[in-house]
């Protein structure tokens, strides 16, 4: 099943340099990534919601990947509370804007990497145009509103969505294709009315989670393996239990109920 739009797919691709080869040699061995899915990374675009203890996980593990864009919405300061988990955070950016120090990070990673930051969370108003512009949607929002902001944009604009959670020590991770699997609304009708803004988590949770996430993003751009469409993946890192559940889709969801 081919879920990205017809629009990547049909868009003229920029060739490896020379450099990237080198870069990329040990991943390109892999045998069905190859140079040609390492190009499509190259020439792909993925837009991450908040790029803290989750998304910048994901974020830092596709610029080492070689993603060629990179579109990263996240709001506020650097707090000291902010980096026992946010990778790409530091201690000297404390009291600057987040997205400007991840920027630098991931660009002291890789300098190639095209980033469009926005110093702002997602809602109503920039949802659509902010997910415009890329490929792929990763959901790592701590909060519902964002989460089914962007939800409804992923149907809209038929364009895949990695959807991630952390609490504690638990994860949970899906991936949605407009018509063809649940979408979120299915998987949460409504918020849970215990869910927190802040909550308890340590900075190796997400990273775990963080980096399956980056790979399920991975493996929907270049087509290797198989995306967890239809299946929620939960991890328990207490007991070390990871467990698969199939979800499917509600005929009558107000969000996808008549996508095909």
């Amino acid at each position: 099943m081919n879920s990205l739009p017809n629009k990547q797919l049909e868009r003229s691709e920029s060739e490896l340099t020379d450099f990237e080869r080198s870069v990329y040699e040990w991943q390109i061995w892999i045998r069905d990534l190859g140079e040609a899915g390492q190009q499509r990374l190259k020439n792909s675009t993925v837009f991450i919601s908040r790029v803290g203890g989750l998304g910048g996980q994901v974020a830092y593990q596709l610029a080492a990947a070689g993603i060629g864009r990179l579109i990263l919405a996240h709001a506020g300061n650097v707090k000291p509370s902010d980096l026992n988990r946010q990778l790409l955070m530091t201690e000297a950016s404390i009291g600057t804007p987040r997205i400007e120090s991840a920027t630098r990070r991931l660009h002291e990673l890789n300098p190639r990497l095209e980033i469009v930051g926005y110093n702002e969370n997602v809602n109503r108003s920039n949802a659509e145009r902010m997910i415009a512009q890329a490929d792929i949607i990763v959901d790592c929002a701590p909060l519902f509103e964002e989460r089914f902001e962007m939800n409804k944009q992923s149907v809209q604009q038929r364009k895949p969505m990695v959807e991630c959670a952390m609490y504690d020590l638990e994860g949970s991770l899906t991936s949605f294709s407009t018509g063809a699997t649940p979408c979120l609304s299915c998987l949460t009708p409504t918020p849970p009315s215990d869910w927190k803004r802040q909550f308890p988590v340590l900075g190796a949770v997400s990273g775990t989670v963080g980096c399956l996430a980056a790979m399920e993003a991975i493996k929907i751009l270049t087509g290797i393996g198989k995306p967890l469409y239809g299946t929620l993946l939960t991890i328990d890192l207490r007991s070390m239990e990871f467990r698969r559940f199939a979800i499917a889709r509600n005929p009558e969801c107000p969000v996808c109920g008549e996508a095909t």
